[in-house]
């Protein structure tokens, strides 16, 4: 893996003999405040904030933290459906081999989206109510010009077969289908050209639980049968522990904790994976022992508080949290965490939950 651009800042990617499929480097995003009769640039908004992590062939990494936090922002500037302000996104591309996608112009943008493709949070606004789903599955291959004619309806028939969808539904319109089999075209959309890598953005949040379970095993299903790549992004870290590998922990654009599933859940090392850890609700009807209670406000990412951001918040603080910023080191191994008290911390975990 190639030097951080910061001298302080240590890789968080977990060790392979190969190369990673995603590598991201000291990703940042900085949104302009802007105020005044002439637009003056008064401040920015850190939405990602220095996010560094690496995703191997064939895993997935979940991608988690409160709302407002960046995990959205860093789904989209991967994509490079908004441009980060700074930082490097290299990519494994099966045409143009490995590529920065953060400096790639707009011909080789359009290259790379064949292989990196996204499903969207809302299965109602994603999906045009004016086009059929022979039209909706088919238009990132139009748009590729990777296959035309009758050979496009034999594709979109595929995939929603693949899917658990009837081919015959694809001269009918979105209207006519559920949230879960709304996001079930999504999910034909998003595969239709093959891709290699997939952004996840919250694909099941705006489901039922029992609507959940179905998308999120047809995405593992997907995943085994054509070699996928996931980052999952979303909020549930109950959703999480039943689909990713590996989990990071995001707190205002600021990744703070990097690990496997199983020592996220277990031994988690930083404060505020230990606080959602604790919200996760169990199948349990005995009272927990404990219960991490936030205190205060999220940070105001644009104007963040010295040293920690999580500082404010946390009730292991002590003064060195809140006059320097700590960096993400690796306290155990393949184990990364953003905090100057990690080592000497002993934190709880959740049970697994499992769908």
């Amino acid at each position: 893996m190639p030097d951080q651009a910061s001298q302080t800042h240590t890789s968080a990617a977990v060790s392979s003999s190969t190369e990673p499929l995603l590598e991201v480097n000291a990703l940042k995003k900085h949104f302009p405040i802007q105020r005044g009769f002439l637009k003056r640039v008064v401040g920015q908004v850190k939405a990602v904030d220095d996010v560094s992590f690496n995703v191997n062939q064939g895993e997935t990494v979940g991608l988690v933290g409160e709302s407002g936090c960046g995990k959205t922002t860093t789904g989209r500037c991967i994509m490079r459906a908004i441009d980060p302000s700074s930082g490097e996104v290299w990519y494994q591309d099966p045409t143009l081999g490995r590529v920065d996608i953060a400096k790639l112009d707009n011909k080789e943008i359009r290259l790379v989206r064949r292989s990196i493709r996204m499903i969207f949070q809302d299965p109602y606004a994603s999906l045009n109510p004016r086009m059929t789903l022979q039209e909706i599955v088919g238009a990132p291959l139009r748009a590729m010009g990777l296959i035309r004619g009758r050979e496009i309806e034999d594709r979109v028939a595929e995939m929603l077969t693949l899917v658990g969808l009837r081919p015959e539904y694809m001269r009918r319109y979105p209207h006519a289908f559920s949230g879960g089999q709304r996001q079930r075209i999504g999910l034909a959309r998003a595969l239709a050209p093959s891709p290699k890598f997939v952004v996840c953005d919250e694909p099941v949040s705006a489901l039922d639980v029992s609507v959940q379970a179905q998308i999120l095993n047809l995405l593992k299903e997907m995943q085994e049968k054509m070699g996928l790549t996931y980052l999952f992004v979303a909020h549930d870290l109950s959703v999480v522990a039943h689909i990713s590998d590996r989990v990071a922990v995001m707190y205002v654009g600021k990744i703070v904790e990097l690990a496997s599933t199983a020592a996220i859940f277990s031994t988690p090392k930083h404060p505020y994976t230990e606080a959602l850890m604790s919200a996760i609700p169990l199948p349990d009807p005995r009272p927990r022992d404990k219960r991490v209670l936030l205190t205060g406000e999220v940070a105001n990412p644009a104007n963040p508080p010295s040293g920690c951001y999580f500082h404010p918040r946390c009730k292991y603080a002590k003064e060195i949290c809140t006059t320097t910023a700590p960096v993400l080191e690796e306290v155990a191994p393949a184990h990364y965490v953003r905090c100057h008290r990690a080592k000497e911390l002993t934190l709880t975990g959740a049970i697994r939950p499992s769908l």
